[in-house]
């Protein structure tokens, strides 16, 4: 909490992303491999769970795998894998920046469900499911249709993902998987890190993408998917002082505040339910990077999480380190 390094992970390549601590704090990440997709954000590949001592327990690898992959209650791993879309379903993505396709054609996306030995027990296509009539967004790339960057369980067991480029959150029926639930808001301005809470409220990260103006400002928002209702809402005081255009996240921690992540700035803070900052910490991590020029020598953070120092992630190895 005093923004000292208590432990570190050295892993094979760089992350696809984030990584997170499973509940017996192993760490569970996802490294990006030399093979598969290429030119497409946010590609992971290896996905693997390491111990505290940096000893890899379990592993398993597909090279279409990007941006979010979760552990579920019943012990298997989900995540999102791309695919070329066929060419029927390509001629009906509309939107984007004219003649930006990808060389491959336009990608879509899977759901993957593994169990414990690698094997696929449940699978998910979005050409099978998808809207194609949802546009994408005018400076969104048609590279692919339509860039999910976040994916979970929910309290019943179905799938929540969020598609950026469509400004569009989707609850997925397991049994049958046709959406239980969807809403495609352009106030959410490209949103990551939605997640149910457990209230059973969603909650999310609302970017407010740059393509809104020079007066764009995030939010982080907890509503009612079912009726439609503003829960809570964080936002900066004024309000251009907190914007983070693309990556970002946020946590409902067990004493009611919420961790946001401001993740172009490398900013990850605290608030109360009341909206006052009570905890701050600016990463002082700078990355070169290959991406484009404005993040070549940056300091961003895609995600964030906290964990206590009793809990059952961390279970007493920091003593009083933390």
């Amino acid at each position: 909490m005093l923004g000292d390094v208590v432990h570190q992970w050295d892993l094979p390549a760089q992350p696809g992303n984030y990584a997170y601590l499973l509940a017996n704090g192993n760490l569970f990440v996802a490294t990006k491999t030399d093979v598969g997709p290429v030119d497409l954000n946010a590609k992971g590949g290896l996905i693997q769970e390491i111990d505290w001592d940096g000893n890899v327990v379990w592993e398993y690898r597909d090279d279409c795998q990007h941006h979010d992959f979760c552990r579920t209650r019943n012990g298997n791993l989900i995540y999102l894998g791309w695919e070329v879309l066929p060419g029927d379903h390509q001629a009906r993505v509309k939107g984007g920046q004219p003649g930006s396709e990808h060389e491959a054609g336009i990608w879509g996306d899977y759901i993957r469900e593994v169990d414990s030995a690698g094997e696929t027990v449940w699978e998910w296509h979005g050409y099978d499911h998808m809207d194609f009539d949802i546009p994408l967004g005018p400076n969104s790339r048609r590279a692919e249709y339509a860039h999910p960057n976040a994916i979970s369980e929910t309290l019943d067991g179905d799938i929540l993902v969020s598609w950026r480029h469509i400004d569009m959150c989707a609850i997925i029926d397991r049994v049958s998987g046709d959406f239980k639930w969807m809403e495609t808001n352009k106030a959410w301005g490209g949103q990551h890190d939605v997640q149910m809470l457990d209230n059973g409220n969603l909650m999310l990260f609302a970017n407010t993408t740059a393509r809104r103006g020079p007066g764009a400002a995030s939010q982080v928002i907890e509503f009612n998917h079912q009726t439609g209702e503003t829960v809570w809402q964080y936002r900066g005081d004024p309000a251009y002082t907190f914007h983070s255009p693309h990556i970002s996240g946020c946590q409902r921690l067990a004493s009611g505040n919420t961790l946001i992540c401001e993740g172009l700035w490398g900013r990850i803070f605290e608030v109360t339910p009341l909206g006052d900052v009570v905890w701050e910490y600016i990463s002082p991590y700078f990355v070169q990077s290959t991406r484009n020029a404005p993040d070549r020598n940056s300091n961003s953070v895609f995600r964030a999480y906290r964990y206590a120092s009793d809990g059952p992630e961390i279970q007493g190895r920091l003593g009083s380190a933390a």
